[in-house]
């Protein structure tokens, strides 16, 4: 078992390779960083892949090709041991950069453009052996103008670090802490999955573990919420009313590996929910009866003994991929109207 701020020291020279992201440099930390047979979960469309060089060749070769100034912006950097003894580095924050090419597809807009990354590593002796990650692809569409799916409920923006400034530092942190945190989310997500099976949203005892001023994250395509009303008008009813039957996370089957490192809470799994899609359905998908898993990537920063920030990643593409909708299909569709190809920017020149 290493300790949190050894797991967090291995992080940090990836990060400064991706800080001024040259090709070669951050080829070299991948290899340093990875087991050279390391399981690679990327979100949809990319999946699985092995090794640090695949990962490069894949994923970060078309970012960079698509924002050729591209950079990593970490806004908060955590490390612990899930109950099973496995340790975990999680990170959160955006790549962010001028979209000057098409990336998957999308088309590019000229611009500054933003993609927010959760991303989790299993670490066995210094080598990651395992990484989960959401890369927020429906947020670069929507930038795009290019979201051929429903409108969000909540505020689409750009995701903010947490309030406190405090994502990066570590040296406030304690063990203790981490551990208070931890039962609180652990509480408030067993209350949670008590309904509606055991009766109405009332025994999920919101206030008890959510601030009145909290900030849910969503992903692009849910949106965020401000304030328990706003949590609850935004996702949380139509979540449950569409998927009454989930379970996952604290609770269910499925495998959801969490940790406490002081005010933060993480969780990753790869697939860490499973539910069926009922009622009016969800996300402008009618009802099919259909059993599907979701990838849920998540953070928490508790205050005290509330909830005050909830940032959230997931995998909506593959939830659409499930229930047979191709986003990439519709996508297209929306660029056969649109020039897709490099964008050429002058140097301005007064």
């Amino acid at each position: 078992m290493a300790s949190a701020e050894t797991l967090r020291k291995q992080i940090a020279t990836l990060g400064l390779a991706m800080t001024d992201f040259d090709a070669v440099t951050v080829q070299s930390a991948l290899i340093d960083f990875m087991a050279t047979d390391a399981t690679i979960n990327l979100c949809y469309p990319f999946g699985e892949m092995f090794g640090p060089q695949a990962l490069y060749d894949t994923a970060y070769a078309p970012l960079l090709s698509a924002l050729p100034d591209l950079e990593r912006r970490g806004w908060i950097v955590s490390a612990g041991t899930d109950e099973d003894g496995r340790d975990w580095i999680g990170c959160a924050g955006h790549y962010v950069g001028t979209f000057v090419s098409p990336f998957l597809e999308i088309p590019p807009t000229g611009h500054l453009a933003h993609m927010r990354y959760h991303e989790f590593y299993r670490v066995i002796d210094g080598k990651v052996v395992e990484m989960q990650a959401i890369w927020d692809l429906p947020e670069l569409m929507l930038q795009a103008n290019a979201w051929p799916m429903s409108p969000s409920l909540g505020r689409e923006m750009f995701i903010p670090s947490p309030a406190t400034q405090d994502g990066l530092n570590s040296n406030r942190r304690t063990i203790e802490q981490g551990a208070h945190s931890l039962n609180v989310v652990i509480k408030m997500l067993t209350n949670l999955s008590r309904h509606p099976a055991e009766g109405g949203p009332e025994i999920m005892q919101a206030k008890k573990y959510w601030h009145p001023r909290i900030n849910w994250y969503g992903p692009a395509g849910i949106g965020t919420a401000r304030g328990l009303s706003g949590f609850r008008n935004w996702h949380q009813i139509p979540f449950l009313n569409a998927l009454p039957d989930r379970s996952g996370g604290s609770t269910g089957n499925l495998t959801c590996h969490f940790y406490g490192d002081g005010p933060y809470v993480v969780a990753t799994g790869w697939p860490n929910m499973q539910m069926t899609v009922s009622g009016d359905g969800w996300l402008g998908i009618a009802p099919a009866g259909q059993e599907i898993t979701m990838r849920s990537l998540d953070f928490w920063r508790v205050e005290g003994d509330l909830i005050r920030e909830n940032w959230v990643l997931v995998d909506l593409l593959d939830v659409y991929a499930q229930l047979g909708v191709d986003v990439f299909a519709r996508l297209r569709e929306f660029n056969k109207a649109r020039l897709v190809g490099r964008i050429e920017i002058e140097e301005g020149v007064l």
